[in-house]
């Protein structure tokens, strides 16, 4: 039997990432992670109108990145910055302690499923005809470059006494395969005969494991700490078995010296 699972967390440590990077004790972990529920919260709830896809959490010793993964980023950073700052200011009030915030665009909102999903879900709203909505948005995606994409729409469709489900599908979804890239979205219409769910799954291709580790950026637990390097650790430096050859300033030196003695007796 299949089992219904998140296709975020069921790929999770695979192909994709974490969105709250940090590390806590046993006593602490609780706290941290209902603070950034409330966090997340705060974001949405206050720019609801800012098309908000993800938002991601990283602390570091003494300092909380906060990046908003949005399609409308004038709408989150406001006139000459202004609502970005607000937001930065009531989040630090929250959290007590300081934060950074970076604005995130999303090019092509056609294909984040949780976007997609919202769409649908504001036109049920506007009482548009559940099959239309349904149809356009999976026509836009594909025309957009997806591979495959499944909408599955469930309550009282139509305004119907009896509620049901109805699914519309393009391309290939392989929800069970690990290395497919498949972005998932949760919305609900709030409509006058009551909530119509809107699942949306997108699928953008393969990825490998490690293709994703190689476009993962270091982290920098100690971006704030100054730590002393001395000249030649700054010029290279190279792990143990790595095979690479660390090459001193002396030596770069006498190498470029040897370099213009050939260059000038080749001119001569």
């Amino acid at each position: 039997m299949g089992q219904k699972v998140n296709p975020h967390g069921f790929r999770l440590g695979v192909i994709y990432d974490w969105e709250s990077k940090w590390f806590a004790e046993k006593k602490e972990y609780k706290d941290l992670l209902g603070k950034d529920r409330d966090l997340r919260r705060f974001i949405t709830d206050g720019l609801p109108d800012a098309s908000i896809s993800r938002i991601e959490i990283d602390r570091n010793a003494n300092l909380i990145t906060v990046t908003i993964h949005t399609s409308r980023p004038g709408v989150v950073i406001g006139r000459q910055g202004t609502r970005v700052e607000e937001l930065r200011t009531d989040l630090e009030k929250l959290t007590g302690g300081r934060i950074r915030v970076n604005i995130q665009e999303i090019r092509t909102p056609e294909l984040d499923a949780l976007l997609v999903a919202r769409s649908v879900a504001e036109q049920l709203t506007r009482r548009v005809a559940f099959r239309r909505a349904v149809k356009q948005a999976v026509q836009r995606t594909m025309q957009r470059g997806a591979q495959g994409i499944r909408i599955s729409v469930s309550g009282r469709l139509g305004g119907a006494e009896m509620s049901r489900s109805e699914t519309e599908t393009q391309g290939r979804v392989p929800r069970h395969t690990l290395r497919a890239d498949i972005d998932y979205g949760l919305a609900e219409a709030h409509t006058t005969f009551g909530r119509i769910g809107v699942k949306t799954w997108i699928y953008k291709g393969d990825l490998m494991p490690e293709d994703v580790e190689a476009q993962q950026p270091l982290v920098d637990l100690f971006e704030d700490e100054d730590v002393p390097v001395s000249e030649d650790e700054a010029i290279a430096v190279t792990e143990p078995d790595s095979g690479q050859v660390t090459i001193s300033v002396e030596q770069q030196e006498a190498v470029a010296r040897a370099n213009a003695d050939t260059d000038g007796e080749g001119d001569a």
